[in-house]
C-alpha cells in the first residue's frame, strides 16, 4: 500500500506541474496575430493542459478515498473544500479556451490560422491569467491542509 500510496502522490504532483506549464504555454503563445505553428501549440498546450487536469483530479480523489489522511479528514476542513473550489473555478474558466481551440482544428487542417479580435484575445488572456492564479493558489491550501490548519 505505500508503493500505491507514493506512486499517486507523485503522479499527482507531477500532472500538477504538467497542468501549469501546459497553461504558461498557452500565456505566452496567445496573440492576436496568430500564426499557424502558434495555433496548433495552443491546441496541443491545451490538450496537455486537459488530460493533466484530469489526472489531477483522478489521483486526488484516490488520495480522498485510499491513499491519505482518510476521507473524515478531508471532508471534515474548509480548507479542503475552498482548496476543490478553486480547482472547480479553474475548471470553469477553461472552458470558453478549449472549445475555443477546439472550434479551430478544421481551420488549422486547412493550413488556415485563425482569426482573432483584440477583445477576444484580451478575454483569453485574462482567462488563462485567472487559471494560473487559481493554480498557484491550490498548492498554498493543500500546504495549509496537510498542516492541520
Amino acid at each position: 500500500m505505500m508503493w500505491e500510496s507514493a506512486a499517486t502522490a507523485y503522479v499527482h504532483y507531477l500532472s500538477f506541474m504538467l497542468a501549469f506549464g501546459a497553461l504558461a504555454v498557452e500565456s505566452q503563445t496567445l496573440k492576436k496575430d496568430i500564426s499557424l505553428e502558434d495555433a496548433w501549440r495552443l491546441v496541443i498546450a491545451d490538450t496537455i493542459y486537459g488530460l493533466s487536469a484530469t489526472t489531477v483530479l483522478i489521483t486526488g480523489i484516490l488520495r480522498v478515498l485510499y491513499f491519505g489522511k482518510g476521507q473524515d479528514y478531508y471532508l471534515s476542513s474548509p480548507i479542503f473544500y475552498t482548496k476543490v473550489g478553486i480547482f472547480v473555478i479553474v475548471g470553469l474558466l477553461s472552458l470558453y479556451p478549449t472549445f475555443l481551440f477546439i472550434s479551430w482544428i478544421k481551420t488549422l487542417r486547412d493550413r488556415q490560422p485563425p482569426s482573432l479580435e483584440l477583445s477576444q484575445v484580451q478575454i483569453l488572456s485574462w482567462m488563462i491569467r485567472g487559471e494560473l492564479i487559481g493554480l498557484v493558489l491550490i498548492p498554498l491550501f493543500a500546504t495549509l491542509l496537510a498542516r492541520g490548519f
